[in-house]
Formats: structure tokens, C-alpha cells, sequence
């Protein structure tokens, strides 16, 4: 028989799924770290979560972040504040529904997380990976739409391999996506992704399609919807083709679709509703990536923002012959 923690949590996963609409993937997510929770809990015998203490929740996040997974691996910072984002959530949940009078979390400080920068790949890179799948065979044909729209529209994976074929509108240009939380969003397509999907659309998917296809836009090569593992896995083929050292995921281009707008001179406002971002200070992050290259445009390029030595050896004798001429004012 279930104890009371147990039962909470499946109602409040419940009430996730049902209500919420949040995806799979997040589910198993608060689902691992509300499990992780309800063991806590039994070992200091806490039966019923309206029970819980701010104490309880403090040594427990203290426990998680001194603890280790998997072949003795640190949890890292972001994990640690998942799992109390998760706890917080529930207790929230409970005091909703009328079962608690105190939210024993409220009271709990969130770790604070160190300033990790998107890593966007330069536009060339992103170039010599695009330039890697093939135009004759089924695979090439696939991929190459596959990554176009990834980049292109700045799509999470979730979302790429969530798209039917009625999402795409290449008349108009554009891509209906369902993002988090379920809301929909149009993103524009541009004309290298337009036409990548237009030629996988009439040359491969036809002759891959199965009575399982139904109505999904990217499908294996055997029928079925092309999975996030399948998506990563395109990227990675073609990145190591190109010979791209860095790590490169399906985030990455998503990393690299936002701050190459931002370059370019779109505003921050318009990138955060391209992107499907609730918050506007989510999207702010890339401004920051923007500034570092400028930063090192700036110090690599500038003359007089090199080191001293580098200056004497490669402009000295230019300014020299700058000032001895009579430089105009």
C-alpha cells in the first residue's frame, strides 16, 4: 500500500499532465526528483507531505547537492535547483488544493547557479555543417531539411520532431510550433529551409511513409517520427563531417539561431517571441553572448587594443610613419 507522500505526488503528477499538459520528458523529470524526495522523507519517517518542515526541505537540498550519481558524478548546480523548483511546486500544489495551510519551502533560499554563457557556433561553422548532407540520397535529402529547420526556425528539438506535415506552411513560409507549456507560436521560415522541406516533402517522405507516419513531418528511415535521439544523432553525423570540434547538440543551433539574430540587428524583443521564450530575461542572455564577440572582435582586430609588444611589431612602424608625415586633424 502507497503512503501518504507517494499518493500526493502521483496526484500532483496527475494534475501535470492532465491539467498542465507538460510534456513527457518533464513529467519523468519532476517524477525523478520527487521520488528522490519521498525516499528522503520515509528515512526521517515523514509520512504525509502537509507534515514537511523548512528543516526537512533545507536537509535535503543540502543532501542532493552533496551527493553524487551515476559513476560518483557531482550533482551539478542547476540539478540541485531543479529539485527544489520540483518540491516547491508541489507544496505550492498541495496549499491549492486546501490539504496544507504552510508552504514549508517558502522559506528556503535557492542555490544560486554560476553565470553559464550559451555557446553559439559561428555562422561559418553553422555553414560547413548545412553543406554536409547529400542532394541525391533519401538520408541527405532528409537531414538537410532536418537541420535547416533547425537552425532556421531556432527550434527546440522537442518541438522539430513534434511537427506534422499540416505545421508547415512553405507558401506563406512559415512553422505553427507547440512549445512549452503548450503554447503556440508561428516562426517564419526562411528560404533555405522552405526549400530543403520542400524537397524532402516531395522526393523522400512519400517513398519512406508508412501506415505508422500518420501525419508526422520527419520520419526515420523505416516510417516512424524521427525521435530527439534521431535528431541529435543527424547533427552529430554531420558536425563531425565537417570537422567541428566543439560539442554540438541540437541546442546548440538554437544557441547559435538567436545570437546570430542578434548580431545581425534584430531586436531582443522579436528574438524572445521567435524563440518561444515566456520571459524576455531568458532571451537576454544572448545579448550578453553578443558582447563578448564584439569584445573580441574588438580586441583582436583593433590596433590599439593589443598588447603592447604586438602593437610595436605590427603597427609601429605605421603610426610612426603616420605622426612624421603630419596625420590630418
Amino acid at each position: 500500500m502507497r503512503d501518504d507522500v507517494s499518493s500526493q505526488i502521483e496526484r500532483f503528477l496527475d494534475h501535470l499532465t492532465v491539467e498542465r499538459g507538460l510534456s513527457r520528458h518533464t513529467i519523468a523529470a519532476y517524477r525523478r526528483d520527487l521520488g528522490r524526495y519521498a525516499e528522503f522523507l520515509r528515512r526521517r519517517r515523514v509520512d504525509d507531505a502537509t507534515e514537511v518542515t523548512a528543516r526537512n526541505v533545507t536537509a535535503h537540498i543540502a543532501g542532493v547537492s552533496s551527493s553524487t550519481h551515476g559513476d560518483g558524478v557531482p550533482y551539478r548546480a542547476t540539478s540541485v535547483v531543479r529539485a527544489l523548483s520540483s518540491i516547491r511546486a508541489f507544496h505550492r500544489f498541495l496549499m491549492r488544493e486546501g490539504e496544507a495551510d504552510v508552504d514549508p519551502t517558502a522559506g528556503v533560499i535557492r542555490p544560486r547557479l554560476p553565470r553559464r554563457l550559451p555557446r553559439p557556433l559561428s555562422v561559418d561553422d553553422v555553414g560547413k555543417i548545412l553543406a554536409q548532407p547529400g542532394h541525391t540520397t533519401a538520408q541527405g535529402i532528409r537531414d538537410r531539411a532536418v537541420l535547416e529547420t533547425l537552425y532556421g526556425a531556432g527550434l527546440r528539438v522537442s518541438e522539430l520532431v513534434g511537427l506534422d506535415v499540416d505545421d508547415v506552411d512553405l507558401e506563406e513560409g512559415r512553422v505553427r510550433v507547440l512549445g512549452k507549456g503548450s503554447k503556440e507560436r508561428d516562426v517564419p521560415l526562411g528560404r533555405y529551409a522552405r526549400d530543403a522541406i520542400a524537397a524532402y516533402l516531395t522526393r523522400v517522405r512519400p517513398e519512406i511513409a508508412t501506415a505508422r507516419s500518420r501525419s508526422a513531418l520527419f520520419l526515420n528511415l523505416r516510417g516512424g517520427r524521427l525521435t530527439r535521439q534521431g535528431c541529435t544523432g543527424v547533427l552529430e553525423r554531420h558536425a563531425a563531417a565537417a570537422r567541428i570540434r566543439a560539442r554540438v547538440s541540437p541546442h546548440t543551433l538554437r544557441h547559435s539561431f538567436a545570437t546570430h539574430l542578434l548580431e545581425g540587428g534584430a531586436d531582443v524583443r522579436v528574438v524572445q517571441e521567435l524563440l518561444g521564450h515566456a520571459s524576455v530575461a531568458t532571451t537576454q542572455v544572448y545579448t550578453l553572448v553578443s558582447k563578448e564577440h564584439l569584445r573580441e572582435v574588438y580586441f583582436s582586430s583593433h590596433p590599439r587594443a593589443r598588447s603592447s609588444e604586438r602593437s610595436v611589431k605590427g603597427g609601429g612602424g605605421r603610426v610612426g610613419a603616420v605622426e612624421a608625415g603630419g596625420a590630418p586633424r
